[in-house]
């Protein structure tokens, strides 16, 4: 991507805060730039990289607390599929991708750009703070704001409150900036803006959206004014009306598989091409299995027997032969080379017996005696066995069914195309180890900051509430096919670029007769709409975000809301998970980073007087509330009916 040629040196000056104002600026070096140095374009390339990465890192970590995805390698996810809270989440990631490469820069892009009259760059600043700092509430509940990005070494906490409605102050601040007429003189947003080409209209219309997301998580509070922290229907409509209007109206991020040369200096020294979700889950080994209930309301939503048609794009496949034994619900390509996944229910033991236990691609090797051999350069010649799970437990030998959602890649991974070779032999990868990956999670994945889909479902919620249940139904209605129409615009992508992939089911763009059966027949109508399909829909559309959880503490987790939806068994039968999220809890927020207990426990300590239900959880240690083992279930301000 051509924005990414200037992100290596818009990182090296943008990092350099230092002021112009001090002894050194007698004898300028040239060979260390300073802050002022840094161009407003070169600057902003490199605070939207790092914007999506401190909000779609988290991502990764809270869309297994739904229920939709299993996972295999322990640590993080795995604490956040069973609910083990103690161990659960990325804080460090989160606060430190937004709080340094975004926030540090945030005053000197607003203040430069204001003085240069460049009103495009500081509503992007306006932008990213706001968005940043929404992401810390959701994630944190309260957080440094008003004293953030200031001389302060240890800034005061604000309240969730105070957050969120400066949050939405700075979006409003940022649609007036954004509909300002920039003199012709000054740098075109275009020329730093690798998220909508430095068109301001999109601009605007994410921002409403925006603005709609975040008044619609006040659900709980009472019917009023957004201004005074209630929830305010008539606003969220007037905002939608002014947000998408199609697909063409989308924020989406595009990534490239090229293993370029500019790789990210602030993280985890990787190419910044691709996608985020790549680096945290699709590169990596067993991180990503669907859930029977992600299975079910993809295979069959509302019992009406018809698939979704966007089913073979968010379950995995792998390269496989169909034998006797393959159970009948398995499901197979065309050509009969490819197996879809079924999903693993996290209702029962699976994980506590050690599933779903990933499997490996068998092969047995002859040396030039004919004899069987472990050893690879022994080898003359080999069988293909196939797929096996290599365990002594019986019962985990037929998880092979389960078929995990790592991805191939051209350029990081030097693969011939986009799928995953399992196995290879003396250096050549073996076709028939192949995995296909899911859509979310390759490494040319789009990531969607905004969506005229997402519109759709914020109206058809609050259309809903009003008790207008036909108007509701067509935005929900709209809501499926904006979606599956994005999502089959990318498949024709993938295809178009390799056409190879056009008979693995993962990648083959979608029949509209099948499009047109699932609108039509399985979705339901008018009559019969309820909360539970609208949600339930809408977590495919706004899955492995932040707002998938979002949604779900809205809902507080209610079975009847989110069709299938089961507490994880791991959770219900292990006692030491309950020290954490007590048997009628939930997981409502994240534990603070590590380095904000350790160096502004005062600042913590002090906002506890202002964060109801703080004192009623059991003290942690020294009595500190932000110890406290059940701090994960304290509700964020706008997860509850807090004034």
């Amino acid at each position: 991507m051509k924005f990414f040629k200037v992100l290596f040196i818009a990182g090296v000056a943008a990092l350099s805060l230092s002021s112009c104002n001090d002894w050194l600026d007698v004898n300028n070096d040239p060979n260390t730039p300073t802050s002022a140095d840094a161009s407003l374009n070169a600057r902003c390339v490199y605070m939207q990289h790092y914007s999506i990465a401190s909000y779609m890192i988290p991502s990764s970590n809270t869309a297994y607390y739904c229920g939709q995805l299993a996972t295999y390698t322990g640590g993080q996810q795995t604490a956040a599929m069973n609910w083990n809270l103690g161990g659960s989440n990325r804080a460090n990631n989160a606060q430190q991708w937004f709080l340094v490469p975004v926030g540090g820069n945030l005053p000197d892009l607003y203040n430069q750009a204001m003085e240069q009259g460049a009103y495009h760059y500081a509503a992007m600043a306006c932008y990213m703070k706001a968005f940043g700092f929404m992401n810390m509430t959701d994630l944190f509940g309260e957080a440094p704001f008003d004293e953030a990005f200031g001389a302060a070494t240890n800034p005061k906490y604000n309240t969730g409150k105070e957050v969120f409605m400066g949050c939405i102050n700075l979006i409003d601040e940022a649609i007036e900036l954004f509909q300002r007429q920039q003199d012709p003189a000054v740098t075109p947003l275009s020329a730093g803006d690798m998220w909508n080409g430095g068109n301001t209209d999109k601009w605007v219309k994410l921002c409403y959206l925006l603005k709609a997301r975040w008044l619609n998580h006040l659900s709980k509070k009472a019917t009023g004014s957004y201004k005074d922290g209630k929830y305010d229907q008539a606003e969220i409509l007037a905002c939608l009306d002014k947000a998408m209007k199609s697909n063409a109206d989308n924020t989406i991020v595009y990534h490239e598989d090229n293993n370029s040369s500019t790789w990210d200096h602030e993280g985890w020294d990787e190419p910044v091409d691709y996608s985020t979700l790549y680096s945290c889950i699709g590169m990596n080994n067993n991180r990503l299995f669907v859930s029977k209930y992600f299975y079910d309301n993809l295979t069959n939503f509302d019992g009406k027997g018809i698939e979704d048609p966007r089913a073979d794009k968010f379950i995995p496949w792998c390269r496989s032969v169909k034998s006797e034994s393959t159970p009948a619900e398995v499901k197979w390509s065309p050509n009969g080379l490819w197996r879809r996944s079924l999903g693993v229910d996290l209702s029962t033991n699976i994980i506590s017996n050690g599933g779903p236990y990933p499997s490996t691609f068998a092969i047995k090797m002859y040396d030039k005696n004919g004899n069987a051999t472990d050893k690879e350069a022994d080898a003359v010649s080999f069988d293909k066995i196939g797929w096996i799970c290599d365990t002594k437990n019986e019962e985990r030998k037929g998880d092979t069914l389960y078929v995990q959602g790592q991805s191939g890649s051209t350029g990081y991974g030097a693969g011939k195309d986009m799928l995953m070779r399992r196995r290879s032999y003396k250096g050549a990868a073996l076709d028939e180890s192949a995995l296909s990956g899911v859509f979310w999670t390759r490494p040319t994945s789009p990531t969607v900051v905004g969506s005229y889909a997402e519109c759709c479902f914020i109206k058809a919620e609050v259309l809903f509430r009003q008790g207008n249940k036909g108007e509701a139904f067509n935005a929900y209605k709209e809501g499926i096919r904006a979606h599956i129409n994005f999502v089959n615009d990318v498949c024709k992508m993938w295809v178009g670029g390799d056409a190879s992939l056009a008979s693995i089911p993962s990648f083959a763009p979608m029949a509209q007769a099948d499009i047109d059966n699932f609108l039509n027949n399985a979705i339901g109508t008018a009559g019969d709409l309820t909360l539970a399909k609208i949600m339930t829909q809408k977590q495919f559309v706004v899955f492995l975000t932040t707002e998938q959880w979002n949604d779900m503490r809205r809902m507080d987790y209610d079975p009847a809301i989110y069709m299938g939806w089961h507490k994880p068994f791991m959770y219900e039968n292990t006692a030491s998970y309950w020290t954490y999220c007590p048997q009628g809890k939930y997981p409502r927020r994240w534990n603070q980073a590590s380095y904000e207990k350790d160096y502004n426990s005062a600042n913590l300590l002090a906002i506890g007087e202002m964060v109801p239900g703080a004192y009623d959880i059991p003290a942690g240690k020294d009595g500190l509330w932000y110890l406290s083992d059940q701090i994960c279930t304290l509700p964020v301000w706008w997860d509850s009916t807090q004034e």
